[in-house]
């Protein structure tokens, strides 16, 4: 009757060890990842004669928001990103809508319509998202400037759409073959039509995948570099992310205003996790990304 008991005491010391060095390696790996976010902000409080490497762990010895302003307003031989942040935004709103759109309608029709041709059109689909930025530069240039899109945010939007359909119809669609057929089944013994039912049933079962799709499409848009480096040779119409390479002179680098523009950067994708995020992990759950 205590071999039970005495076997749980001597295997607690165990457990008790096995736990702390659990939380000892949680505790290295997050201050790993916390040490570069640190001094990023400490550098993006300090006044640039405070900025060098033999000091860069150190604390500014007066806090000060003048690397944000310079950044976001420019000034002594920095250029602003106030404008290319509204660049960014212009593009990533409707690109974001627009290709979370197309993407659930391509995974109801690839889901609950399937047709002859289905599994390799699906297939044709995917394969979009494989194939590397670079080596459709020349072609996709050409394109939006046969179209006389090229060097406009318009053609921009029209890129990131186009690259985005692959993974969100591969999102949804995964998320749609959970839903049961017997609801397609019912909308349409009760007359409703392909639409009827995709607005009627589907959309409204959609919220989970949407938020997933629409959490993946504006970090990948908000953060791209290439197209919007390509494609805007317009310094006016430049994304924030040019706009923040931009900002690194030829002779020399401002690293306060540089890493304060980073953090400018970094603000609208966290945000979105912070207000989005457990919202994101109900959609995984919900089976956004099974299959």
């Amino acid at each position: 009757m205590n071999a039970p008991f005495t076997l749980s005491r001597q295997a607690a010391p165990r457990l008790r060890l096995t736990r702390v060095l659990l939380y000892a390696v949680m505790i290295a790996l997050a201050a790993a990842f916390i040490l570069p976010v640190y001094l990023l902000i400490i550098t993006a409080l300090k006044d640039f004669s405070e900025v060098s490497l033999s000091r860069m762990w150190d604390l500014p010895s007066q806090f000060s928001l003048e690397s944000f302003n310079r950044a976001w307003n420019g000034g002594q031989g920095t250029t602003g990103m106030r404008g290319s942040f509204l660049n960014s935004v212009i593009v990533v709103v409707p690109a974001t809508i627009i290709s979370c759109l197309l993407g659930s309608m391509n995974g109801y029709v690839l889901s609950k319509w399937r047709f002859p041709g289905s599994e390799t059109l699906f297939t044709l689909i995917l394969f979009g998202m494989f194939i590397p930025y670079q080596s459709i530069l020349v072609p996709l240039v050409m394109v939006l400037s046969s179209i006389g899109l090229y060097a406009t945010l318009p053609g921009l939007i029209l890129t990131h759409v186009v690259y985005g359909i692959p993974i969100t119809t591969l999102i949804f669609r995964n998320y749609y073959a959970s839903v049961p057929r017997e609801l397609v089944e019912a909308g349409q013994i009760d007359g409703a039509d392909f639409f009827g039912i995709y607005r009627r049933i589907m959309l409204p079962l959609s919220a989970p995948g949407f938020v997933v799709v629409a959490i993946w499409q504006f970090t990948s848009i908000w953060n791209e570099f290439l197209f919007g480096l390509i494609i805007t040779n317009d310094p006016r119409l430049r994304p924030v992310t040019v706009a923040l390479q931009n900002m690194s002179g030829s002779q020399f680098t401002q690293w306060n205003v540089q890493m304060a523009g980073a953090l400018i950067v970094a603000v609208p994708t966290l945000l979105v996790y912070i207000f989005l995020g457990r919202y994101f992990l109900r959609g995984l759950l919900a089976g956004s990304l099974k299959g």
